[in-house]
């Protein structure tokens, strides 16, 4: 069964809640990626959604305001935090078994880091962990100008808040996994990310994937869909 929850007065604070018919193997909150931009949507994490669901998971697909309509810096993070926490409690409520666990690709990724606290595991598939580099390296054609205006010369506050690596230990298992194709997020920033998460006590599963670009990683017919899942239950 599938409803869509709202955890705010926008349109775009909701969450598709998707409940297995029988017991539930877990819950997953899922977090899309789309470098804070309108134009990208949850239905870019759809076809995980569906997979999960097939599954026996209880899926949770949150939609958050971004860049041209109404998010930003703090606004996308505070709002990905009130769904999760919506979630958090519907699981308590209901009885839900298994673990709750996040899957964030990309800024989802980001965003499913900075908000762990609830969960009991996070995915982070390709997360964009450093907005400073990120910015400084351009990516997302310049991306993080539209999500904090300011350099972080001027505003470093949310430069160091927003960064999941200046954010550590996360203080629950992680998995990472990137693609050696990575165009869109370098792989390098995950591997420096899992670094000084371990060197902070985090306990960090890596994966590097050879041959796979960015998008690649949200797509369940890929050989890595099945290690993710098992790591996750």
């Amino acid at each position: 069964m599938r409803r869509v929850l709202e955890y705010g007065d926008h349109p775009d604070q909701v969450v598709d809640l998707t409940e297995p018919v029988g017991p539930a193997a877990g819950v997953a909150f899922l977090v899309h990626g789309g470098y804070w931009r309108a134009r990208f949507t949850r239905d870019l994490m759809e076809p995980l959604a569906a997979d999960l669901a097939g599954r026996g998971w209880v899926v949770a697909n949150v939609e958050y305001r971004r860049v041209g309509t109404g998010g930003g810096w703090p606004q996308t993070p505070q709002d990905v935090a009130a769904g999760l926490a919506l979630v958090a409690r519907l699981r308590v409520e209901r009885g839900w078994p298994g673990r709750l666990v996040s899957v964030g690709h990309s800024v989802g990724g980001q965003l499913a880091l900075l908000a762990a606290q609830p969960v009991d595991a996070v995915v982070a598939l390709a997360p964009v962990t450093d907005l400073a580099r990120t910015r400084a390296e351009r990516l997302g054609e310049d991306a993080v100008q539209e999500f904090i205006p300011e350099p972080p010369e001027e505003r470093p506050e949310p430069y160091t808040a927003g960064s999941p690596i200046a954010r550590l230990p996360v203080g629950r298992p992680v998995l990472v996994v990137h693609g050696d194709a990575d165009t869109r997020v370098p792989p390098a920033h995950s591997a420096d990310y899992v670094a000084r998460a371990r060197a902070a006590g985090d306990s960090v599963t890596e994966l590097l994937l050879p041959g796979v670009d960015h998008l690649t990683l949200i797509d369940p017919a890929q050989p890595h869909w099945a290690d993710v899942v098992r790591w996750m239950a």
